[in-house]
């Protein structure tokens, strides 16, 4: 979904702080070391879920296209049948490899900027949106849920499944999961670090992992849930465990967390990258950090911030080239096995790899799609 903006919009935009930053700062803590998040924009602003008009949607009349959206492209995902569909500014688009649709224009669903996407394993596609809630697509209709239906809150910035089959989203106030039948909240209230919520991941040992604004946290469902349901928490008990402590780092404005295929966490946001491989975090970069990938062949994709306001920096960076070169005690940007694939004028969000190996990467004017060779921008 993407944060050039229109001429329009530049004014707006720029007025509050990061298009993934939430609660209506003003403006992001620069690390004190490193670049700081670039062009830090908010449109979250809490307790205005019922709003019915967005002043961040960019209005299109285009319903199929051979070419993508023009505006911000914040997340895509790929579906089993091998559609891409993206997040955008400008609604909900499916590109099949020849047409782009926007289901947002082609099903009258509200015009409100869409800023994540996910598809889980029973097909359907969610869609989590900046103050319209998020919608549930079954490959026929939409389903959308807001707060009326039990939602933490109408700013749906992620969305993950767990082991289980529960959908969770990641809120401007808190987190939710939904059981197929209701919604289940967790704020400050509960344990949670920061309601303030960026990125959610399960890991390979169940344990559920929630990026904040202020921080990151994380605990094991299976201590707390029902053992004959296995949908329902527990009353009571605590839940959450804080790893700021642990690790000894702020981690302000954390963006986004992974599990690679070795089990190292790695955590991507205003106080750079880490990785954690279960006991220590290393510290990888003191940049900001905003979208973390990793595709088949086990390398690590994150955008990094630069010394320049607007840029950021495509990296793909190989673990295997750097064990081999001695790098386990902490690599750094700076070394060869981290691969700057590109200087983006402006902000690289989303990150995906397709099923033919090509690396998708969302931007402030649409999507892009690298080969390992050339950047095709789908424009008109």
């Amino acid at each position: 979904m993407k944060p050039s903006f229109f001429c329009q919009q530049i004014t707006l935009l720029f007025l509050s702080l990061l298009v993934s930053s939430c609660h209506g700062q003003t403006k992001s803590s620069p690390s004190k070391k490193g670049s700081a998040e670039p062009n830090p924009v908010s449109i979250w602003q809490k307790n205005q879920s019922t709003l019915t008009v967005d002043p961040y949607f960019v209005e299109t009349k285009t319903i199929n296209a051979p070419f993508g959206p023009q505006s911000i492209t914040r997340n895509m995902v790929q579906d089993k049948k091998g559609n891409l569909w993206l997040a955008s500014w400008e609604g909900i688009i499916r590109y099949d490899g020849k047409t782009f649709t926007n289901f947002t224009n082609k099903d009258n669903l509200r015009r409100f900027h869409v800023f994540s996407a996910f598809e889980d394993r029973q097909g359907n596609l969610w869609f989590g949106t900046i103050r319209a809630g998020v919608y549930r697509y079954n490959g026929k209709s939409f389903t959308l849920f807001t707060t009326r239906d039990g939602l933490a809150d109408d700013l749906v910035g992620c969305i993950a499944e767990d082991k289980r089959g529960n959908i969770w989203f990641g809120t401007a106030a808190g987190v939710s999961y939904f059981d197929g039948k209701k919604f289940h909240n967790f704020t400050t209230k509960e344990g949670l670090i920061d309601n303030d919520v960026n990125s959610i991941i399960e890991d390979s040992s169940g344990n559920i992992w929630i990026g904040t604004r202020g921080g990151v946290c994380y605990y094991n469902p299976s201590a707390y849930f029902d053992s004959a349901q296995h949908k329902s928490l527990k009353a009571g008990g605590k839940t959450f465990t804080a790893v700021n402590k642990q690790a000894s780092v702020p981690f302000n404005n954390v963006r986004s967390i992974i599990e690679d295929k070795a089990g190292n966490i790695w955590v991507g946001g205003q106080d750079g990258l880490y990785r954690y491989d279960g006991k220590n975090f290393t510290q990888f970069s003191k940049d900001f950090i905003g979208f973390l990938y990793e595709d088949k062949k086990g390398s690590i994709w994150f955008s990094a911030g630069t010394p320049q306001p607007r840029n950021m920096v495509l990296y793909r960076y190989d673990p295997s080239a750097s064990l081999r070169a001695g790098g386990r005690s902490g690599p750094r940007l700076g070394d060869p096995y981290f691969n700057k694939i590109i200087v983006g004028d402006g902000q690289i969000f989303g990150i995906l790899e397709d099923q033919q190996g090509n690396i998708w990467f969302g931007t402030e004017v649409g999507v892009c799609r690298y080969d390992g060779k050339t950047f095709k921008y789908f424009k008109s």
